[in-house]
């Protein structure tokens, strides 16, 4: 539906809340705010098709933003202000953006970003001041109508992958030239497939920069309900959010579920999280023992499903579902999933091979043919490069991403199935397994744990926790070596590999 649509309906009502301040937009200054925003945007000569760059941190200036990007027809991408200044940077120059609209507190960054980028035109912040002298918002859209431009039509957020390998990659999707209001396909997803709607208060406790928490925040609002945004992730703070506001949908990461399920249990009884009607969980590969444990915690509310940025597949699983499939994360909504050896070849049920996707959108990375030409395969079907394998029901089972999996003695070993062998002592705050290098074997399986709070890290511990995955796995899938140290993870739950493994060739360069 068209905002101005909706704020006509719901007027006052909160479309978006933040959880920590309690900061709230209404739809009526929504609409007028990004309508006053859509109009900068034309005089600033931008058309449909053109690019914007948003830095900022989860707040509720981004929302007028967003929408005002999305009815002038712009492809606009939030920038993940946790990475380095020139990886920042890359984004920003990569995507083209004209325009990069900032928050006061991310204004070094965002002057390191716009200088020597011959694409940026001008920086405009939200806040206050800028000490490194960008226009003010606020200032340059006071003048400007509340009503919506003559032109609107349906833009697209443009994400970047989330870079756990290597370079981010910007996923460029089609615009389809629809007018605003049309809405996009998630909307309906949510709608039809998640039960949204416009008694919904939907839980976002991710950082915006990544695709779900904004699209299903912006998402809430096409149906109707109330968004509330979390500053950053604590699990207890989400618990108390789910009481204090009467939450009915929330999408939740891996890591977030563990944080839960380790708080005390009288901290969980704290909170009365009935209300909760939906528990939604992706982003990254979950155990077994996880979402059985979150199941017992807040009843059969887990909808699960496992999808890309790049938009080339949808799978879903109710928990009925999952109790009868155990581990799987669901059937395809659209297209077929098709399993292939490295030569291309269709595999039976339950043989792991790579994951591609027929019948599905097109899509391709932004500016890299080559990786995009990679995707594809010589029938039109496309993969993320993920591992796993599919039951005699068609229901898919998660093994690893290609660039994870583990090479030792000639078998091949999927750190997933470790890591989730591990994750649930009471030890254990976070793990991530990797594989080394090791001249009899080629590689060996390395597990680098965070301990929890409190916990002696030292070599009994270790010890104990492989004899423990030993207990669960075969003895040549447990970790031969543990390290402690901190776990790098996205805010996403997804580990970043790449980061891991450069401790461990600086270390041997050192050598």
């Amino acid at each position: 539906m068209n905002l101005t649509d909706l704020a006509a309906i719901y007027e006052s009502e909160p479309a978006i809340v933040m959880a920590g301040s309690g900061a709230t937009l209404s739809y009526r200054e929504l609409d007028d705010a990004s309508n006053r925003i859509a109009h900068l945007f034309r005089q600033r000569g931008l058309q449909v098709g053109d690019h914007i760059a948003i830095l900022m941190e989860n707040c509720l200036d981004m929302f007028p933003v967003a929408w005002a990007a999305q009815r002038a027809g712009l492809l606009y991408t939030p920038v993940n202000w946790h990475l380095a200044d020139d990886e920042a940077a890359y984004v920003v120059e990569n995507c083209g953006a004209r325009l990069l609209v900032h928050s006061e507190q991310l204004d070094r960054l965002a002057s390191v970003i716009a200088s020597g980028n011959p694409t940026v035109e001008a920086r405009l912040t939200v806040g206050s001041t800028s000490p490194s002298g960008a226009e003010r918002l606020a200032d340059v859209v006071a003048a400007l109508p509340e009503t919506p431009i003559d032109d609107e039509v349906e833009g697209y957020y443009m994400f970047y992958s989330s870079g756990t390998t290597g370079r981010p990659k910007g996923i460029l999707p089609e615009l389809t030239g629809a007018r605003f209001g049309s809405g996009l396909r998630i909307d309906s997803t949510m709608r039809d497939g998640f039960g949204f709607g416009s008694d919904t208060v939907y839980l976002s406790p991710g950082p915006l920069y990544h695709a779900a928490p904004l699209a299903w925040s912006m998402g809430t609002v096409r149906n109707g309900g109330t968004a509330i945004v979390m500053e950053k992730f604590d699990a207890e703070d989400a618990l108390s959010t789910i009481d204090r506001y009467r939450v009915t949908h929330s999408q939740l990461v891996p890591t977030m579920f563990v944080r839960m399920l380790k708080l005390p249990d009288e901290t969980r009884a704290r909170y009365d999280v009935s209300s909760l009607r939906v528990v939604i969980h992706a982003a990254a590969p979950c155990s077994a023992e996880v979402i059985e444990s979150m199941i017992d915690c807040l009843g059969p509310k887990i909808l699960e499903f496992y999808a890309g940025s790049e938009g080339n597949g949808f799978f879903m699983i109710s928990t009925p579902e999952w109790l009868e499939h155990r581990g799987s994360v669901g059937r395809p909504t659209i297209g077929e999933v098709h399993i292939c050896d490295d030569a291309g070849h269709e595999l039976r049920p339950g043989e792991v091979g790579t994951i591609w996707m027929s019948g599905t959108p097109k899509f391709e990375y932004h500016g890299d043919p080559g990786k995009t030409s990679g995707a594809y395969n010589d029938k039109g079907w496309s993969t993320l490069g993920d591992l796993g394998h599919v039951d005699e029901d068609g229901y898919l089972y998660l093994s690893a991403r290609r660039t994870d999996l583990i090479l030792s003695g000639g078998v091949n070993i999927y750190p997933q199935e470790i890591e989730d062998a591990i994750t649930m002592h009471p030890a254990v705050l976070d793990v991530a397994v990797i594989g080394l290098p090791d001249d009899e074997m080629g590689q060996r399986v390395h597990a680098v744990v965070t301990p929890a709070e409190g916990v002696v890290a030292d070599e009994a511990l270790a010890a104990e926790l492989i004899g423990n995955a030993r207990n669960k796995l075969a003895h040549f899938k447990a970790p031969r070596t543990v390290e402690f140290d901190e776990v790098p993870r996205l805010p996403s739950g997804k580990i970043l590999k790449r980061e891991l493994l450069a401790r461990y060739e600086n270390i041997s360069e050192a050598r």
